[in-house]
């Protein structure tokens, strides 16, 4: 039988519950503590502590603290890539973003979703759909990326969008739900 970070993993329902997935909230806490709480640090003494928690860091990757996420191991940073102040991942399964990808303050990327079913979400279950963002992507403060969205390669999010849907390669996209805009 498969054990709920399992299941997380493979994005099918489990329970935020159990040993081993309170290991890895407490574990992830204490980093983020660690994390956060450093001032005056270099932006390569921030990548040393990155690559203590996250799936991949590229060179040059930076993150401007505070920085939040779920378990840190399901999170890859390409090269270069730059997320500012108070972002948060969510990233119950593989959240990946490539190279050269810029991210603005209090940018939110959602990869936990619940069921639609009432009595699924009143049991306590839930799952994950990845995320990948492309390289060189730019995404504007306060937009929000939900549950299993890709973001194309160069595409343009505009600040406090909220992206439901696939953005292509290029694209320009604003607004709640947010819509591509025209060239």
């Amino acid at each position: 039988m498969a054990s709920e970070k399992q299941k997380m993993l493979a994005g099918e329902l489990y329970r935020a519950t159990g040993e081993e997935l309170a290991a890895d909230a407490r574990r992830v806490a204490e980093w983020m503590d660690r994390y956060n709480a450093s001032i005056a640090r270099t932006q390569d003494q921030y990548r040393v502590l990155l690559r203590e928690m996250l799936a991949e860091v590229g060179e040059g990757a930076y993150v401007r603290p505070p920085f939040h996420c779920d378990y840190g191991y399901n999170i890859r940073l390409g090269k270069g890539v730059f997320l500012n102040f108070n972002c948060v991942i969510l990233d119950v399964v593989n959240v990946t973003i490539g190279d050269g990808t810029q991210i603005g303050p209090g940018v939110q990327i959602l990869t936990a979703d619940h069921p639609r079913d009432p009595a699924q979400r009143r049991a306590g279950l839930e799952f994950g759909r990845p995320i990948r963002i492309g390289a060189n992507v730019w995404i504007g403060g306060g937009a929000i990326v939900l549950p299993g969205v890709t973001v194309g390669d160069d595409a343009v999010i505009g600040a406090g969008a909220v992206v439901t849907r696939d953005v292509r390669a290029g694209a320009t996209v604003v607004g709640n739900p947010a819509k591509e805009r025209a060239a």
